[in-house]
């Protein structure tokens, strides 16, 4: 019973100490994950106060905070969205991976750190927040913006590559050999291949299905299916994470509504719990070593973001002032970087310390850079004149002439 009570105190304690954190990062118009990390970090192993009794239990809720995340993901994404998108940004895609995750990539072969922990960090550096991006665009009124639907599309791509590049780090990770790796990743697209497949043809059928008037049966019968396939996905070495955010694209319309209504709230706490508990799996006195190292990594790829959004918006028409808009607002890393780190401990335990000193970085400047980053540009770069035809010069030299004999 006493130990039934420590468990208690602690998670309300803990649960308490998150809310009050929200409300504060929401007082300065920051996000709150940077202030969950340094939570987890100050309660954790090597803290100030180290938590015992709900450290198993906060472990659970952070693995169905990862299954809400990318459920409540797919549940934004229709199968359409994501083929359009497919067929319209690949080449943006492209660049994006190119550009970002190499650096990620370098780093830890720099480091020493192996080629799977290179694949890992790769990831790491690669994929934008769509939490932390989605709130700074509400927050700066900018979602009627020329660039917004071409900010969107890019983190479309990165959310559907992650349905293919987590169950390839998570096979990298468990040591499978070639032969299992490939055989996972058929697995893995075949999957993806075949929800979309049943999500365009058959996606009222299987809504209609899982549809009800009443919350409560809703909520337990997506809640129910999300974390039953998430458990097969995790058994085929496809990622828990992967299953669950099929699990919402095959959902759509009023039963998606429905579904993200009831479930975001579940999604912010168990998300919190989530980033809490990488805090507490992480030393504090391992993030000063790797604090220089996350610093050059985080300006790095603050540039490749940049230029990533820069050409995406370029390739969509958009002015040169949205174009750097663009590229200042996906700079932020998050849920996904914290994701994939975690995955990856287990091979490369520093992975983690830099990881939560590179997101610490970037989940603060990303807000900024998506504020400060056109008016920077429009101060420091010529701004580069308009490009005039020959005849349109010839007949303006004309007129000029003219102008000047009269």
């Amino acid at each position: 019973m006493h130990d039934t009570t420590e468990l208690l105190i602690e998670l309300g304690a803990i649960i308490l100490g998150l809310g009050i954190l929200g409300r504060l990062a929401g007082r300065i118009g920051f996000s709150p994950i940077p202030l969950y990390l340094l939570a987890g970090l100050a309660f954790g192993h090597g803290g100030f106060l180290p938590l015992n009794a709900s450290e198993e239990f906060i472990g659970t809720g952070a693995e169905i905070g990862v299954i809400l995340l990318l459920l409540l993901l797919g549940l934004e994404y229709s199968a359409s969205d994501l083929v359009t998108n497919l067929k319209t940004q690949y080449p943006s895609g492209i660049v994006d991976f190119v550009l970002n995750a190499l650096p990620g990539a370098v780093c830890a072969l720099i480091l020493g750190w192996g080629p799977v922990a290179a694949v890992a960090l790769a990831g790491v550096t690669w994929i934008s927040s769509s939490g932390v991006i989605a709130k700074v665009l509400g927050d700066l009124g900018r979602l009627g913006n020329r660039e917004t639907p071409v900010i969107l599309g890019v983190l479309v791509i990165e959310d559907l590559a992650m349905a293919l590049y987590l169950p390839i780090v998570t096979a990298l990770l468990a040591g499978l050999s070639l032969s299992g790796a490939s055989l996972t990743l058929v697995i893995s697209l075949g999957t993806v291949g075949l929800v979309l497949y049943l999500a365009l043809r058959h996606g009222r059928i299987i809504s209609r299905m899982v549809s009800s008037d009443n919350p409560e049966m809703l909520l337990l019968v997506v809640l129910g299916l999300t974390v039953l396939v998430a458990g097969v996905a995790a058994e085929l070495q496809v990622s828990a994470a992967v299953g669950a955010f099929l699990v919402g694209i095959a959902l759509s319309g009023e039963v998606a509504e429905g579904a993200h209504n009831l479930l975001a709230p579940l999604r912010d706490l168990f998300a919190a719990v989530f980033f809490v508990f990488f805090g507490l799996s992480t030393d504090p006195a391992d993030i000063p070593p790797v604090f220089f190292t996350a610093l050059i990594l985080a300006l790095v790829t603050t540039c490749t973001k940049i230029a990533t959004g820069f050409y995406a918006a370029r390739r969509a028409g958009v002015k040169r002032a949205g174009r750097w808009r663009a590229g200042g607002t996906l700079v932020a890393r998050g849920e996904f970087s914290i994701v994939i780190a975690g995955l990856a401990v287990g091979v490369e335990p520093r992975i983690g310390p830099l990881a939560t000193a590179y997101v610490l970085i970037l989940v603060i400047l990303g807000p900024l850079t998506a504020r400060w980053t056109e008016p920077l540009a429009r101060k420091l770069l010529p701004h580069p004149k308009p490009r005039v035809e020959p005849e349109a010069a010839a007949a303006q030299t004309h007129a000029d002439s003219t102008a000047a004999a009269n």
